[in-house]
């Protein structure tokens, strides 16, 4: 666009994929932008046009959405964890679940023979068993501070990463998000390492000490602390997490792990026990997990027991049948339904997630589930026996088009399809149909006051050879 102009008084009528509002101008321009509520009355500068698209920003706030509410967190504002904390939370369900259905009416194109109400979560707050927390030396700057005639130079901060920003961060204070010891383990850190002098990461000129930090919870009331460090500085390193266990000793499992490649991720690198377990536990109904510091776990406690709890009810074991359970991870569904079935094969390319969900197999004294490590098309691809049921929990991405070509000839009775985006969810489901009829779908509210859902389908087979 060659210049930019500001569009008055356009009302906010809906909020799209990922979360972001949906205005419509007297013209019929359709405008996306972050920020507002549906109801709420703007003015909008337009910034750019792609694929007959409009991408603004709110200039001014003329009149307020009565679904508007105060948030309860003071980094609201630049924050982007919680971006729908200031929408009633009843609202935030409805259209969460209309995201769902949306999904499906545009992509999966099928029938649905019941879709059951959206499952809201009792705890809005506190509701994360895991976070993760970047130090920085650049803090990320207001649009006040931007403005005004101060100059920032470097300072070291640890919080959450600005929304669209590698190397900015946001310092925290306190976050609703995660309960227990959190905020006061994260601030004590903070604290100790800038009174003692410890450099903070610069992501452009790849240096300092202090990268990032995990903590993960359990609803078992234990902690666990991962603290990365770039170089494996003994005297910075005992001091910092001698000092962290003396102050909190309920910290369950201490590690560290040093980390001197350009990006973040740690999953590739030895995570070193300081102090305490190598792990920590979870119980999810009568079923216990051992948590590993590379373990993937349902980040929220609460609601996984219900969104399992519906998968089991779509399913309808009886107790015979030979089941799959495919991106098992831990093993967490696959042991939760063990004692119902005759027998579950859980498959998982992750190698420590697998070795955890053997673990867990004899913790529990689950002897009809077994585990493999593997791609899941590859594994699939195997002379396999025939499955009664397939539970599917992907990552994002949804299923590789060759597990979903083994499905269509295996021809299972039954799929419970468990997916954390909708769109790649209803986009495996359009091609599942050739074989399978959809019977039910129900979503899930895992992540309160963001725009992300969990969703659970049930399908049949259509031919005999699946019954």
């Amino acid at each position: 666009m060659k210049k930019k102009k500001i569009i008055e008084d356009i009302e906010i009528i809906d909020i799209a994929d990922r979360g972001k509002a949906v205005g419509k101008a007297e013209d019929g321009k359709v405008i996306f932008v972050q920020g507002p509520v549906p109801g709420d009355i703007v003015d909008i500068l337009l910034l750019k046009k792609r694929k007959g698209v409009f991408q603004g920003i709110v200039k001014k706030y003329k009149k307020n959405s009565p679904y508007r509410i105060k948030p309860v967190c003071s980094h609201f504002e630049n924050c982007g964890g919680c971006k729908w904390q200031h929408l009633d939370y009843t609202k935030q369900l409805e259209y969460k679940d209309k995201q769902v259905k949306e999904a499906f009416n545009r992509i999966a194109k099928v029938d649905i023979e019941e879709i059951l109400p959206i499952k809201g979560g009792d705890k809005t707050e506190y509701y994360r068993n895991k976070l993760e927390f970047s130090f920085s030396n650049k803090r990320w700057l207001t649009d006040e501070e931007i403005n005004s005639d101060t100059i920032f130079g470097e300072t070291n901060v640890l919080g959450f990463h600005a929304p669209g920003s590698f190397d900015k961060i946001i310092p925290v204070e306190h976050c609703y998000l995660q309960g227990s010891s959190s905020n006061e383990i994260r601030n004590f850190i903070r604290d100790y390492t800038l009174e003692h002098g410890y450099t903070y990461w610069d992501a452009r000129a790849n240096k300092g000490l202090m990268r990032n930090m995990i903590i993960r919870t359990s609803s078992l009331n234990q902690i666990m602390l991962i603290v990365s460090f770039s170089t494996d500085n003994r005297e910075k390193i005992t001091s910092l997490l001698d000092a962290v266990y003396a102050k909190f000793p309920e910290i369950s499992s201490l590690n560290y792990v040093i980390n001197p490649k350009m990006n973040d991720s740690i999953w590739d690198l030895d995570i070193i026990n300081y102090k305490g377990k190598t792990a920590i536990r979870e119980k999810l109904g009568e079923v216990e997990f051992i948590i590993s510091p590379k373990s993937f776990f349902q980040t929220n406690t609460f609601q996984s027991k219900v969104l399992y709890d519906i998968a089991l009810d779509f399913a309808d074991l009886q107790g015979n049948e030979n089941v799959l359970d495919l991106y098992t991870g831990i093993g967490s569904i696959a042991l939760y339904l063990a004692k119902k079935v005759k027998k579950v094969m859980g498959i998982e390319l992750v190698k420590e997630a697998i070795e955890d969900a053997k673990l867990n197999a004899k913790l529990n004294n689950i002897s009809n589930a077994t585990f493999k490590t593997g791609d899941v098309k590859d594994i699939l691809s195997d002379r396999f026996d025939k499955p009664d049921i397939v539970f599917i929990d992907p990552p994002r991405a949804g299923m590789h088009k060759d597990v979903i070509e083994t499905l269509l000839k295996l021809e299972p009775q039954k799929l419970v399809y468990i997916s954390c985006n909708p769109s790649t969810q209803a986009r495996d489901i359009a091609l599942l149909s050739e074989k399978y009829k959809v019977l039910k779908s129900q979503a899930v509210d895992m992540f309160p006051h963001t725009h992300h859902i969990e969703n659970v389908v049930l399908l049949h087979g259509k031919s005999e050879n699946s019954k």
